[in-house]
């Protein structure tokens, strides 16, 4: 009877001494782990960016952040679609051939959907931040002005496509970032996996 409690003791033990053991190693590999793991500060620098547009009313824009860029997200009205093909001939680069957009963003509306324009809001000439110019013919650009983003810095302009006229300091169209649609509200920026 002896060898029978031994045994059961011992048992109890092993087994007691290896739970124990193993709780102790995860608590001492989890800040181990953890350490592995890219920082807040990291992660917010070049994590991609979820946008809801599901209340992103026709004509409006939202602004967001990514990698510490102004990214512009405009959902734009079909008269403001229908004025980009009257800018054509007042633009530097209007087929988007300079290669700052994916390939998706090589057409008249730079954009996956005509409608849901995706840019970063910083001047290609020095990096301002154009403001939006909407209205028609204002006084202070011009009766031929159909509306679009114009630079206070140094007086570029851009159409609503986000493409640059010539005459003007900026060199380039305005970026557009990789981004996808995850589904018909939401946009993900930073990241265009799976985008023909």
């Amino acid at each position: 009877m002896t060898a029978e409690v031994d045994t059961s003791r011992r048992h109890f033990l092993t087994v007691t001494t290896a739970v124990t053991g193993a709780v102790g190693a995860g608590f001492a590999a989890t800040p181990f782990l953890a350490s592995w793991k890219p920082s807040a500060r990291a992660q917010a620098l070049g994590a991609p960016v979820e946008i809801d547009i599901s209340k992103l009313d026709p004509g409006a824009m939202a602004r967001v952040k990514w990698r510490g860029k102004a990214v512009w997200v405009l959902h734009r009205t079909k008269e403001m679609l229908d004025t980009l093909p009257a800018v054509v001939g007042e633009l530097r680069d209007p087929e988007s051939v300079e290669p700052q957009q994916p390939d998706y963003a090589a057409n008249e509306f730079r954009s996956i959907r005509p409608e849901i324009l995706v840019v970063v809001g910083n001047c290609t000439h020095l990096g301002c931040a154009p403001i939006e110019r909407f209205d028609v013919a204002p006084e202070d650009l011009g009766a031929d002005w159909r509306g679009g983003f114009y630079c206070p810095c140094h007086g570029s302009k851009f159409d609503l496509a986000g493409r640059v006229f010539r005459g003007v300091p900026a060199p380039l169209n305005l970026a557009v970032p990789p981004y996808r649609f995850l589904n018909e509200n939401s946009i993900l920026i930073g990241d265009d996996t799976g985008v023909a």
